[in-house]
């Protein structure tokens, strides 16, 4: 009986450890977010030397619509901006013609929205965008 009460004992106390370590984990991931919306920033371009806004990232690309859902981290965005889009395989310019929110279209985007964006060339999830 007393082997099953110090493994009973045992067990709580690696739990109570799992709950604490799962809780930084949390903690962390949140400051990386924040700090990740502080650092959208503004960039010069070698080529053009255009003074670049970051105001967002895309999150996710749709195929089949040729739209990216783009989360807003800086700023807002407005329906006939000029963007940059930047990422690994993605380099283009394009002026915003069409925006939507929760499937319903919009003339502006605010910072934290999610927005739905349509593109003209493929994105992919990381790419960043920017304001021209």
């Amino acid at each position: 009986m007393a082997k099953k009460k110090k493994i009973i004992k045992r067990v709580k106390k690696a739990k109570k450890a799992v709950k604490k370590a799962t809780k930084k984990v949390k903690v962390a991931k949140a400051k990386i977010r924040r700090s990740a919306a502080k650092k959208a920033s503004v960039k010069k371009t070698k080529s053009a030397g255009l003074r670049l806004d970051k105001i967002g990232e895309v999150t996710h690309y749709f195929p089949h619509v040729n739209a990216a859902a783009v989360l807003l981290l800086k700023d807002g965005l407005k329906v006939g901006d000029r963007i940059y889009i930047k990422g690994h395989t993605s380099d283009f310019k394009e002026k915003v013609e069409s925006m939507q929110l929760d499937h319903v279209m919009i003339q502006v985007g605010k910072k934290a929205q999610e927005i739905g964006l349509k593109v003209k060339s493929r994105v992919r999830t990381g790419d960043s965008v920017y304001r021209i």
